[in-house]
């Protein structure tokens, strides 16, 4: 998989333990939009996905992700690799968290069933959303100005970086 972004927050302390946590994220593109998570709480818009369990292969942790987090269904045969963001910064409990983004194109069948959030997901208020790169862009810089959420600036720093990437290779036209 293609590197496509080295992302290190350099926000750890040199000491701390290590936590390395692979995960997986969609990318579904429709006329001229891209399937995205807002995060209502911060204002904020991510790709779907999240990390790889135990004994999970990639395609099976994207297809439940997926499904988990916006209520789509992806179609395992349209699952391609576009690249891997590898980041680097002060875990939830003080710790190096460590993670390697692996970004997939797919599509999606027709229909949205209904969601099934974690806790955190739910009060973040996830909603799936069909928003223009640029308008995601944008909005992701304007909600992290406010430094509110301590996780927010480096997941919007990833995926704005991926956005970018998409319009200039011509994925939007």
């Amino acid at each position: 998989m293609r590197l496509l972004m080295e992302l290190d927050m350099k926000n750890y302390a040199p000491d701390a333990p290590v936590v390395v946590r692979p995960s997986v994220r969609g990318i579904v593109i429709r006329r001229g939009r891209v399937a995205m998570v807002c995060n209502r709480k911060y204002g904020y818009y991510t790709f779907p996905g999240g990390g790889i369990e135990a004994g999970e292969t990639p395609e099976a942790a994207l297809m439940r992700e997926m499904a988990e987090e916006t209520g789509l269904t992806l179609l395992r045969e349209s699952i391609r690799p576009y690249g891997r963001v590898h980041s680097v910064q002060k875990g939830m409990l003080g710790d190096t968290f460590v993670q390697d983004n692996d970004y997939y194109l797919c599509s999606v069948g027709e229909g949205i069933a209904p969601t099934r959030l974690e806790a955190y997901e739910t009060e973040a208020g996830y909603t799936l959303v069909f928003v223009a790169p640029e308008e995601a862009v944008t909005q992701n810089l304007r909600a992290v100005a406010g430094g509110d959420d301590p996780i927010g600036e480096a997941l919007v720093r990833r995926d704005n970086h991926v956005l970018k990437l998409l319009v200039e290779e011509g994925y939007f036209t």
